[in-house]
């Protein structure tokens, strides 16, 4: 699966969200924002050695649901969920070596 382009402006709720099965990450920041325009490439290259790994990219900010009931204050950040429980997170990551990390804990 490849990455989004853009950050969708719709998002699940937590409890699709926790429903699902298998390894997600789910990726806020929002498409104007330096740090996430930044870390894209990071995060292409680290998605690329996981293809089959669903992906998330929702927009992020104030009054968004799903960001606050992950207490989301930095863009971007990666949530690494299993099966509904979070199992690692990555904050504005500058290498995909960082991301890895939480490839590896989801593993």
């Amino acid at each position: 699966m490849t990455t989004a382009n853009q950050y969708s402006k719709t998002a699940p709720s937590r409890a699709d969200v926790d429903a699902l099965a298998g390894v997600t990450v789910v990726e806020f920041g929002t498409d104007w924002c330096g740090y996430c325009q930044g870390a894209q490439p990071a995060i292409g290259e680290a998605f690329s050695r996981h293809p089959g790994t669903r992906h998330l990219k929702i927009e992020d900010g104030p009054g968004r649901p799903l960001g606050r009931s992950f207490k989301v204050k930095l863009w971007p950040t990666l949530v690494f969920i299993r099966d509904g429980v979070e199992v690692a997170r990555v904050v504005r990551p500058t290498a995909a070596t960082q991301i890895d990390e939480g490839f590896a804990a989801a593993a």
